[in-house]
């Protein structure tokens, strides 16, 4: 099921936010796990088992490292915290170890398993093994990280074991966040899903957020993204027609992203739960460390806790470090997707990233003035989105060719995207990227005129939902 479709916003959502202000507070996270799995398995109700599996695997392997331990429940009857720092003996290290091999495999399987093979075929290898072509379950990246830090974050001690599955399973399947993040980390929602307040201040917040991330997606995401279809198809695009294209697509993956973002923190308010923010002006940032502060914050905080620091960090030296970051920022790559396009993608910010820590967290055009450190870094991040948007390599070698001014000559292409509506589409992203306020700020006070602008951005989307066919969010695939 999609957010920025009629089955949703009229039938689903009303349904649930009913069913939430209407029940006793007992019943609730049994009805949110309920209508979460009805969510998900829409699409396909076969994915259910996958969903299922990671959630009972979690939850087990939670109980077990508690068991292990010996400790016993706290006065309340709660399960305890583990104590940090201590060392874990081997039943709890083979627990953890049960985690994170069962959701690798199921993540490795469904994701990469035809990529390793053709990659291997390619190297004249592993002739004997079959091409499957599994379709790849919607969200499947996202819950695997969000059920697997649980039990990191338990074996830590860091976070306190559930004793009630259907609480783990609410905070793994809770549909705001299901198929597309933000990646919610298990000790920011536990107390939530126990006890959290409804006020009409969050509501209207939330449906707030819920209306600027419509109009980010139907009035801004989609009009971009025919853009950049058609110039990414052109056999031959002209250097100026290339930039508009990647530009396009550079407005196309955030605001489709963000608008994701925004509707899943109002649609917890809505329900009485608090999201972290997922974006902070990415377009903004002046350097390429100041991008992964502010683009996708949920993934790259959990990158940098489950696998940076475990990796040792910065606390090894210079050279390490350095690799340490190139091996975070190529998995992540890969964690986008089966494909040789994403690894190039995310040695593009591994090496940048790595480069400035040698620059003492500077960009090299540090000294220049602000909006040029923002334009720069601008052009850095459209080259990287080339790759994330190519289908292989050697057409994103093509299309870098075309930006550079080489041997672009479709002449027809001009007139499909430089359309009155298409332009004026271009020029609002430019306005809302560098100029607007971020949706967080716009709805922290909702004066009258602030609520009848998102009131009236809502309208406008449904209105041009009624025309354009449906397109799922970038970030289902992956």
């Amino acid at each position: 099921m999609v957010f920025s479709s009629h089955i949703f916003l009229f039938y689903f959502l009303p349904a649930v936010l009913l069913l939430n202000y209407v029940l006793p507070f007992r019943y609730l996270t049994t009805m949110l796990t309920i209508v979460s799995y009805l969510f998900y398995g829409w699409a396909n109700p076969a994915w259910l088992l996958l969903l299922l599996s990671s959630t009972l695997v979690d939850y087990f392997c939670g109980l077990a490292l508690v068991h292990f331990s010996g400790l016993p429940p706290d006065e309340e009857g709660d399960l305890p915290f583990l104590p940090a720092g201590e060392p874990r003996n081997r039943p709890q290290k083979i627990a953890l170890f049960v985690s994170l091999a069962t959701n690798l495999t199921i993540l490795g399987f469904f994701k990469y398993y035809d990529f390793g093979v053709e990659s291997l075929r390619a190297l004249g290898l592993g002739e004997n093994l079959p091409l499957l072509h599994v379709a790849l379950p919607i969200g499947i990246s996202f819950y695997t990280f969000q059920s697997m830090s649980y039990a990191i974050d338990v074996y830590r001690g860091e976070a306190r074991p559930l004793r009630r599955p259907v609480d783990f399973a609410c905070f793994v399947a809770l549909f705001p966040h299901q198929l597309a993040g933000p990646i919610i980390r298990y000790w920011s929602i536990a107390e939530q899903i126990r006890r959290r307040e409804f006020t009409w201040e969050k509501f209207a917040r939330g449906a707030s957020f819920l209306c600027l991330g419509m109009g980010k997606k139907i009035l801004l995401a989609n009009p971009m993204g025919h853009v950049a279809d058609a110039v990414f198809a052109a056999a031959a695009p002209r250097w100026q027609d290339a930039w508009f294209g990647v530009t396009a697509y550079a407005f196309q993956i955030y605001f489709d992203f963000s608008a994701y973002s925004d509707m899943a923190v109002g649609l917890a308010l809505m329900l009485g739960f608090l999201f972290t923010k997922n974006f902070h002006d990415p377009y903004r940032a002046d350097s390429i460390t100041d991008f992964w502060r502010r683009w996708h914050i949920s993934l790259s905080t959990w990158l940098r806790d489950y696998l940076y620091v475990p990796l040792g960090g910065n606390r090894k030296g210079p050279a390490r470090t350095y690799l340490n970051l190139m091996t975070v920022m190529v998995l992540g790559g890969l964690w986008h997707g089966a494909s040789w396009t994403f690894l190039a993608w995310g040695a593009i910010h591994g090496g940048m990233l790595a480069a400035e820590r040698a620059m003492g967290k500077q960009s090299a055009y540090a000294r220049f003035p602000h909006p040029v450190r923002v334009a720069l870094t601008f052009l850095v991040v459209c080259t990287g989105w080339v790759f994330f948007r190519a289908d292989n390599l050697s057409f994103a070698w093509r299309y870098l060719h075309a930006m550079s001014g080489w041997g672009g000559d479709d002449l027809l292409l001009g007139t499909i995207i430089y359309t009155p509506y298409h332009v004026a589409s271009f020029l609002v992203c430019c306005a809302v990227v560098w100029l607007a306020p971020q949706a967080w700020t716009f709805t922290q006070r909702l004066t009258p005129w602030r609520a009848g602008v998102c009131l009236a951005t809502l309208v406008l989307s449904v209105l041009f939902l009624w025309t354009q066919t449906v397109n799922p969010f970038l970030y289902y695939q992956f």
